[in-house]
Order: C-alpha cells, then structure tokens, then sequence
C-alpha cells in the first residue's frame, strides 16, 4: 500500500483547530449531540387505537425516556429525547398555536418535556420551514415568533426544522430568521436545519458560510433508510464530498449524516459496527432511532461503546476523511486529542465493503496513515478492548477486517519520553508487521 498524502488535510486539522470557523452563538453543541430520535423506526405512526405501544405518542416517548436512562444509555451520553413529525393536531388553534395532537398527547407538550427533564435529559421538537411538515402538518411559514415562543414555554431544547412545502431560494433568509426568533426567547435550544439539503436537491449551491453561522447541525444528503444500501450511500457521498463538506465541522456546527439505524431491521452485527465506528470518524450526531425496549444485547452494546462515543465526542470537533479507497477496501481517519507538540492523536477505521464472503488483511505502516510521532502511538482496538502498546511510525500494523464489517483503531500521540519508557513493542524495523488479532 502506497504512503497516502495528507498535505491537504493538515491545512484542514490547522484551521479547525485555530478555530477559523464559528459556529451559532448559542453556546450548544460543542461537541455532536446525542439521544434518541422517533422518525425512522416509528415514522408517522398515529393509529393508538390498534397500536398504542408503537404509536407516536405521550407514551412512547416518556417509555423511552425511561429506557434512556435506567439502561445506561444517558450513562455514556445520550441526553436528548426528540419527537420527529406527526406530533400536532391538523390544524393551529384560534390564536394560531400549535397544538399537540389532544388524544395522543392528552398532557400537552410541556408536561413531556418537564418529565424528560426530570429524568435529567434534554428534549427536542419538530417542525418545518414551509406551508406544512412533510407529513402534512402545520408549517411554521408565518408563525416564526409565535412558534419560537411556543417551544421556549414548553421548555424545548432542541428544535429540527424540515424543509418539505418551501422553495429552496427561501430557505437563505427563513432559516437563519426562525434562528434568530429561537434566540430572542432567551431559551438556549439547539437548532437543527434541513436547509443543505433542499437546496442541493434543487440544483442550488448552499452558502455553507451562512448555515455554519445559524444552525448547529444540518443535513447534506438522502434521509437515511433501514439498509445497508442506505448506509453505504451516504458514506460514500460523505467521502466523495469530503473536500467541501468537512471544512464545515467544528465545535457547535456538525454536519449531519442521519440517525442510526443500529438494533433494526436492516442492518448485519457487522454493518452495524461498520456505521458506528463511520459516525464517530465523521464527528456525526448520534441520534439512534431503535426501539430500545427490543434492542437485542450485542447492538446495545455498539451504541454503548464508551470508547467509540469518546472518538465522536472528541473536544477538537475535526471531522475525519476517507484517505484510502481501493478495490473495496477504505481507510478513514480523524485527529483527536491528546496533541503533542505537532502531533495529533488519531482514530483510524478501515472498512471493508467487499463481499465475498471472506475477511481482508489490510497491512500498513503508521507512517502511511500519517502517523509520525518519533515518540510513537498507543494502538488500541477500539470494539476488541485490546491494547497493543506504544508502536513506532515505522511499525506495519496488519488487520483483519469482516465483510461489509469494520476495524476501529486509536492511536494515541505519546510525549517524547513515552517512546523509550514502554520498550516492549518498540522499535521495529520497516518491514516488520505487528498483527492486530482479537483476543481469544
């Protein structure tokens, strides 16, 4: 494998870290938020009547709440419990309020968000930049303050805006002044735009400068669907685009790659690691949107993977990079801390969308993947728990990866003394191959 250029990325982990970008002044999401989202495994299910346990309803998500936090989910950092479309009556009342759906949500919003705050947690609401939501429900076209103002008294934290029912060419001034309106209330909510990608569907080119400026967090691409085809779709468009899309991530703005779909229907054991380890890499929100009373024990163990949330969440918010594609095999790699001097920390996943039927060897140095601390790396396997010591950049790592399956390493940079305090596995020569194997 050849030694891949990274020259451009360094300008990239530069300005990131000099904090060229700024994101909305509201101070949230500093790092991508997490929790739990309806819309792709319950979608707009409304009929309590033959299906009160699935429906989106007041029960649904206060079980939910429950689950997030006796299951330890809010433990390793899911904090947010968000309802997607299909919450509110047909039509806005007298005054031009929402209305929460009366049989579905008989307490009203306010008292959903006062329960999920009582459990610790933080709580999210929908609606949409347009006449009406993409399920038809009331828009907030006309009603930016009245809705701002809605939300902030019923205690809302997180606001995503749709963008079904709106012309794209309005979307350059709607969302940043519903924004601004979210801000007037005095509330601090995260703010979660559509905006991207109406406009990239319509042909437009968005004004990332202006998105990064007024959302928290926006989507580029397709609605994520419950497959491994939806999956590969969207991290190939996210490494096709990278040169444009990652500049944009940072501290308070992420770009979005969609829920996970980790625990459903659609996804293998292995291709369920596989969109974990990418989110983390990506610096994505993770939002799962499983139903967790069913969830089975190896998938709840993927979405409470301490150490992969810890990639995601890392304070330098610099989103990764595919550096590698060749005949099926794919290397991405994103810094983290800790930094010595020049010398960034990385998690490195290398993916293997083969599929035929038998794991691929991938053998590389860690001066290939860009990794040149004298003073070396800590490598660990990151879904193994395995800790491979303090490696050299001249050391070649060897792994194994599973079909459609992944392979998640961190490389942490060690100080100068570090390199001869731990001599066990340190030095080797260039050609040497130091084989990441899972433990027995």
């Amino acid at each position: 494998m050849g030694c891949m250029k990274l020259c451009a990325w360094t300008v990239v982990v530069v300005l990131c870290a000099l904090g060229k970008i700024s994101g909305l002044d509201n101070g949230l999401a500093l790092t991508p938020p997490m929790g739990w989202l309806a819309w792709e495994r319950f979608r707009c299910n409304t009929d309590c009547k033959n299906d009160p346990d699935n429906c989106i309803s007041d029960r649904l998500f206060r079980t939910m709440t429950d689950i997030l936090v006796n299951e330890g989910y809010a433990a390793v950092g899911y904090e947010y419990i968000n309802v997607d479309d299909c919450w509110p009556e047909r039509e806005r009342d007298s005054r031009g309020k929402l209305v929460p759906d009366r049989e579905r949500f008989p307490f009203g919003m306010k008292s959903l968000a006062d329960y999920v705050h009582s459990k610790g947690l933080k709580f999210g609401i929908y609606e949409d930049y347009g006449n009406f939501t993409c399920a038809g429900y009331p828009g907030v076209v006309g009603h930016l303050a009245g809705d701002a103002a809605t939300f902030e008294s019923w205690g809302v934290d997180y606001v995503k805006l749709d963008g079904c029912y709106a012309l794209p060419a309005d979307m350059d001034h709607g969302y940043p002044e519903f924004g601004r309106q979210l801000n007037l209330t005095g509330r601090q909510m995260v703010y979660s735009c559509s905006w991207p990608v109406y406009q990239i569907y319509a042909g437009m080119q968005p004004n990332f400068s202006s998105i990064i400026e007024h959302c928290n967090l926006w989507r580029n691409f397709d609605d994520i669907q419950d497959s491994w085809a939806s999956v590969e779709s969207i991290i190939d468009y996210y490494g096709n685009h990278q040169d444009v899309i990652v500049p944009n991530a940072g501290p308070g703005h992420w770009n979005d790659p969609d829920m996970l779909i980790i625990g459903n229907f659609g996804l293998s054991y292995e291709q369920s690691k596989t969109q974990f380890a990418i989110w983390a890499i990506l610096a994505a929100p993770l939002l799962m949107s499983v139903d967790l009373r069913t969830i089975r024990p190896e998938y709840k163990a993927i979405l409470q993977n301490r150490k992969i949330i810890e990639v995601d969440q890392d304070p330098l918010g610099i989103q990764g990079r595919r550096i590698y594609k060749h005949r099926g095999i794919e290397i991405w790699s994103r810094p983290v801390v800790p930094i010595h001097g020049q010398y960034y920390s990385y998690a490195v996943a290398f993916v293997n969308r083969r599929t035929d039927g038998t794991p691929s060897d991938v053998a590389v140095t860690l001066r290939e993947l860009g990794l040149n601390n004298p003073a070396g790396y800590r490598v660990e396997d990151l879904y193994e728990d395995v800790d491979y010591g303090v490696l050299s950049p001249q050391t070649k790592i060897k792994v194994k990866v599973n079909p459609s399956g992944v392979v998640i390493l961190r490389a942490d940079a060690q100080p100068s003394y570090a390199y001869n305090a731990i001599p066990t596995r340190t030095p080797y020569a260039l050609n040497d191959v130091f084989r990441l194997t899972k433990k027995k």
